[in-house]
């Protein structure tokens, strides 16, 4: 999909499941991909007997992770101009997560290229959101 400027609208929406029954081996791969053991997201006994939470969970990055996959899927490779947020909620194995992206605004860029802002919600199952944050990409006229 090739996002343009006359199709859209502010308030416009698209959403797309961005992981679903995230496991644990997958939360692992990441740890190796990315270098991050830390064994919150790793080590069961750590993270429930020493840590206190009921599981290990995700990476925080791995949730913007799949969330920038749905942008990117949506907006084109190469048309992402910023990508950020923050992370609102653990992630668990066995979750589904759905991203949500809202258009904010339309625009253009300095060449004058249109551009449009995003407002970018992921959230899980249970409809709690875990990362909430903000894009802005190039689009077609």
């Amino acid at each position: 999909m090739v996002l343009k400027a006359v199709d859209l609208s502010v308030g416009q929406t698209f959403s797309a499941m961005v992981a679903e029954n995230l496991s644990r081996t997958q939360i692992v791969q990441y740890a190796g991909a990315s270098g991050d053991y830390n064994p919150l997201h790793t080590d069961e006994v750590f993270a429930t007997q020493v840590a206190g939470y009921p599981s290990v969970f995700a990476h925080g990055m791995l949730t913007m992770g799949c969330t920038g996959h749905m942008l990117t899927d949506l907006v084109g490779d190469g048309r992402l101009l910023s990508f950020g947020g923050r992370f609102t909620s653990q992630v668990w194995p066995g979750d589904d997560l759905t991203t949500t992206a809202t258009v904010q605004a339309l625009g253009s860029d300095d060449a004058g290229r249109p551009t449009v802002d995003l407002a970018v919600s992921t959230t899980n199952q249970d409809g709690a959101e875990v990362f909430v944050g903000y894009a802005t990409a190039r689009i077609e006229d």
